[in-house]
């Protein structure tokens, strides 16, 4: 293809750094108490926490077939 020699960029050694370390962040990972701490609150909290309110608001809206003025509370 005619003219896409012109367009080429120049690769950035920063950029290459950033894609390798990202890449390779498998092998130093390291569990500390800072990355313990993330890990909870995404596996456990995070999940526990929308359970939570998905529970309690089950039923509670109807937000199917609402005309200008309705309200979409049930209760």
């Amino acid at each position: 293809m005619a003219g896409l020699q012109h367009y080429r960029m120049a690769l950035d050694p920063a950029i290459q750094k950033l894609g390798t370390m990202t890449t390779n962040r498998h092998k130093y990972f390291r569990w500390t108490p800072r990355s313990a701490r993330i890990t909870f609150m995404y596996v456990l909290f995070v999940p526990t926490l929308f359970g939570i309110v998905a529970y309690n608001t089950d039923g509670k809206y109807d937000l199917r077939a609402k005309r200008k003025g309705d309200i979409i509370s049930e209760f």
